[in-house]
């Protein structure tokens, strides 16, 4: 038991109204009858510095991967790594290599088609290379580390370009984990990052940016399967650009970036005869320019749409994209996908527990509302409440959501609490009773929080509660496997036969097929 735990099971234990003597009574047979033999002793120190020496390894390949991974792209390419690792004290290794390296390719089967390595794949690499290794493991990594560290250097100028470039794609992400983010406030991240970079390392290029997204096309299917939705743009462009779609049989170069899966640049597209020009108010005298599109990836390499730019409105002679620019706009565009896909897999989350309050709510009469709160990173762990229901069971999803913080609310202590432990509290609050429930996260993390008042009952109907924890049960399952998704080393997997033909899982669906499985388990 971690502390917040042991707390909480201590004030369970002891119940709501018990009084001081009762409390001190029980602290007093605890300390005098709890005892410790030397074999757990052992054991607990052991488990101790194996999860330091863990958290250590972590944080060293962690600060590799971003010492390598300088232009912030969040991928490395394997065959360089690979090249890299090969001259390892003076190429002795190589056959543990080549076993390392296959057995990176069977866990993370994509990397034989797009070679490029994650941060989480790149600790995998190092890990099972030193495995292959005789001798101690951690030496074995430390070894590598020195050798990897020494094998890439910076001049002074380009780490600090590096520096501030990785602050910019850093505030793309901290923007989408915060205040309940939306679409709207990544897109205008991601645009504020490419107009600083140019005015700092681009020579003031005036420069248009556009996210088009692959989606069904639904309405003219002979002009292909998919489509292509421009859903943000600078300012200047959203009169001509936003909302449009680009189909396959149009003119462009999107539809070749997001087949090959690799950025194409059109240094002039007044030469090129393939380009598509969205303002066609403007002469063709002035269409000059230089354009580049790269393709957006999700956790599995696959393409889900493009980021373009172009320097069309820039009248001056030098506007073409250099390859240090290049190099930071697929940091760009990693670091969108990435807070796109987090903000996604946020949503779902909601839209999951929004359908599980739909089937809890008639069934447990006793309960007067839920309101569901998602936590914050960092370090004050602030709850962003997300969705409210009310005795009728009407619910609502916030897009500007309260934002509690912990020093502010000394009546909702409880649910910081419980955040904590990881563990149920039942608390009265203003003569109501309350239950906090918590939802982990795949590493055992808080996620979020449900708290439940029921009134002035001092508990559920033993129907009513089983219902609830079957309700809590199956949101947890659910959860899990939406962030599951999320993961590179991820295969989707069906149960039902409408998810199979759709190749899709909506949320709203997700917890009633969890559900279903929990009922023909029973049967």
């Amino acid at each position: 038991l971690t502390q917040p735990q042991f707390v909480q099971l201590m004030e369970t234990f002891v119940g709501q109204d018990s009084s001081l003597p009762t409390v001190k009574r029980l602290i007093t047979f605890i300390k005098e009858e709890y005892k410790q033999t030397e074999e757990e002793k052992m054991e607990q120190l052991e488990k101790g510095h194996r999860m330091s020496r863990a958290a250590q390894r972590k944080l060293l390949l962690e600060a590799l991967f971003e010492k390598w991974d300088s232009d912030g792209h969040g991928f490395l390419d394997l065959q360089e790594v690979d090249a890299v690792l090969s001259r390892f004290m003076g190429g002795m290794k190589k056959e543990a290599l080549t076993k390392a390296k296959a057995r990176l390719c069977s866990r993370y089967p994509q990397l034989s088609r797009v070679e490029k390595v994650s941060p989480k794949a790149f600790q995998t690499f190092l890990e099972l290379i030193a495995s292959e290794f005789t001798g101690d493991e951690d030496e074995a990594i430390d070894n590598l580390v020195k050798f990897l560290t020494t094998s890439v250097e910076q001049s002074h100028r380009e780490s600090l370009q590096s520096l501030t470039r990785r602050k910019w794609l850093q505030d793309i992400q901290h923007v989408a984990e915060t205040g309940g983010a939306n679409m709207e406030s990544v897109y205008k991240a991601v645009f504020k990052a490419i107009s600083q970079d140019a005015e700092a390392h681009g020579g003031n290029k005036k420069i248009s940016a556009y996210i088009a997204l692959l989606e069904e096309n639904q309405l003219s299917a002979e002009q292909g399967r998919v489509l292509l939705r421009y859903v943000a743009c600078t300012a200047d462009d959203a009169p001509y650009v936003l909302n449009q779609a680009l189909h396959r049989d149009m003119k462009g170069i999107s539809f070749a970036a997001v087949d090959e899966g690799k950025p194409i640049h059109v240094p002039r597209v007044q030469l090129h005869g393939n380009i598509h020009f969205w303002n066609s108010d403007r002469p063709v005298e002035e269409r000059k320019g230089s354009l580049l599109v790269l393709p957006l990836y999700d956790a599995r390499w696959r393409v889900f749409g493009i980021l373009g730019l172009d320097t069309l409105r820039d009248q001056c002679e030098k506007t073409i994209f250099l390859t240090h620019e290049i190099i930071f706009y697929q940091g760009v565009s990693h670091a969108f996908s990435k807070a796109y896909h987090h903000i996604c897999t946020r949503e779902n989350v909601l839209q999951m527990a929004v359908s599980a309050l739909g089937w809890l709510y008639p069934r447990t009469p006793s309960i007067h509302t839920v309101t569901m709160y998602l936590l914050e990173p960092g370090k004050d762990k602030a709850l962003c409440q997300m969705i409210t229901t009310d005795n009728t069971g009407q619910k609502e999803i916030h897009s500007s959501p309260a934002l509690l913080l912990r020093e502010e609310n000394l009546l909702r202590d409880y649910l910081f609490r419980c955040t904590d432990s990881l563990e149920v509290a039942l608390t009265p609050v203003r003569g109501e009773q309350h239950i906090a429930v918590p939802l982990h996260d795949l590493s055992r993390q808080a996620l979020g929080i449900f708290d439940i008042s029921i009134g002035h009952h001092k508990k559920l109907p033993p129907q009513e509660q089983k219902d609830l924890q079957k309700m809590l049960k199956m949101v947890q399952a659910a959860c899990l496997e939406i962030l599951e998704k999320s993961l590179e080393e991820a295969e989707p997997t069906y149960v039902l036969e409408a998810e199979r033909l759709a190749n899709v899982r909506h949320p709203g669906f997700l917890f009633h097929r969890f559900m279903l499985q929990d009922l023909r388990e029973c049967v």
